[in-house]
């Protein structure tokens, strides 16, 4: 290939990029680890367990951020200040997978273990006292606190503490993250009493605020804003973005329950196991008849859920027509980002660029 095909210069263009990102991340977290050295050589387990899940992930919301930066007319030439905004993003993203294992009780992330179980496992090897579960869940707690205010640290270094358009998006993000995440364990407790009806309304709600906005809409949109981009061209953004990030969060689920564990790094059914309500869950409780209904909300939520009944509860799934309910859906929210995206007022790099992270996005297989 010619150094001037479109993809070969995409794969160039973000590896720079992510590697920036990387460099940003590791020369903070550095900093940061000689501030807490200086506390107590204990407190370095907290930058450590972040600078390790930091150091993964496909970086997706960091690169939607660039791009909506670059489309709103940013320089390449000088990315320091969207360097340092994908990493706040990364960090902010780091928070929530530690808080969210700890509220779905998941002891695996990315094939290796989560951040509570590190600490639990730190707590037995040294055989302290009292109980290695309590405390790392504690830890883990504090680690996510942590990574949330490191975020908003790099943050203002780029946009200051004022009231701008990229500021707003950046406290809108972290608001509706929050506020999905409860009505996501509020839907565990309270879904079963609430009946299937709007279960899949429900979980859409779920899906919107807890996962869509963050992972997709919103990083796009914050880059747009920090490159001044136009109101018209920020809303915009969110109509393929937004779509967009419903279609990836409803192929995660999929991929919860149907997914390969060497692809995914998590057990297959963990969602199952976690009772997660999902969009897929609220179609099978529709569609399945009254006694293959009552099994699969009978075993949602059990942590020790056999294998035999999560084969089951996958053919439920099939049988009834629940999965392709989702696929369905899938290509609906699919089909309206792409339309959006053909609206876009970018340059063509840029359109090529979200195009090919868009389709990678809703195909993916982990």
């Amino acid at each position: 290939m010619s150094h001037g095909d479109p993809a070969e210069l995409l794969n160039q263009t973000q590896g720079d990029f992510v590697h920036a990102v990387a460099d940003e991340l590791r020369g903070f977290l550095a900093l940061k680890r000689e501030e807490l050295t200086a506390i107590s050589a204990d407190a370095t387990a907290l930058i450590d367990t972040i600078a390790d899940l930091a150091s993964g992930g496909k970086r997706m919301r960091a690169l939607l951020c660039y791009w909506g930066w670059r489309g709103a007319g940013g320089d390449p030439a000088n990315t320091t200040a969207i360097v340092a905004t994908g990493a706040s993003l990364e960090l902010f993203q780091a928070a929530a997978l530690i808080h969210d294992d700890i509220i779905d009780r998941s002891d695996i992330r990315r094939g290796a273990p989560s951040v509570h179980r590190q600490f639990s496992q730190l707590h037995q090897r040294q055989r302290w006292a009292l109980d290695p579960e309590r405390f790392g869940h504690a830890a883990a707690i504090l680690a996510g606190d942590l990574c949330l205010s490191f975020s908003e640290e790099v943050f203002a270094s780029v946009a200051g503490e004022g009231s701008g358009t990229a500021r707003t998006v950046f406290n809108t993000m972290r608001a509706e993250v929050m506020a999905g995440q409860y009505l996501d364990i509020l839907e565990e407790v309270a879904g079963p009493s609430r009946g299937p009806a709007l279960a899949v309304e429900r979980a859409q709600a779920i899906i919107r605020y807890k996962a869509a906005k963050y992972s997709t809409e919103h990083p796009l949109v914050l880059g747009g804003a920090l490159a001044g981009g136009s109101a018209e061209l920020l809303s915009g953004y969110s109509d393929f973005a937004l779509p967009l990030g419903e279609a990836f969060q409803l192929r995660d689920d999929m991929l919860g329950v149907f997914g390969d564990p060497q692809t995914t790094g998590k057990p297959a059914g963990d969602d199952l196991r976690e009772g997660k309500r999902t969009v897929l869950i609220g179609y099978t409780l529709q569609l399945a008849g009254a006694e293959d209904a009552e099994f699969v909300d009978q075993g949602l939520g059990i942590p020790d859920l056999p294998e035999a009944d999560i084969t089951r509860i996958r053919a439920i799934m099939v049988e009834c027509g629940a999965v392709a309910a989702t696929e369905k859906l899938i290509e609906e929210y699919s089909s309206r980002a792409f339309a959006a995206l053909d609206t876009l007022t970018v340059d063509d790099f840029t359109g090529f660029a979200l195009r090919t992270m868009a389709q990678a996005a809703v195909q993916r297989n982990a």
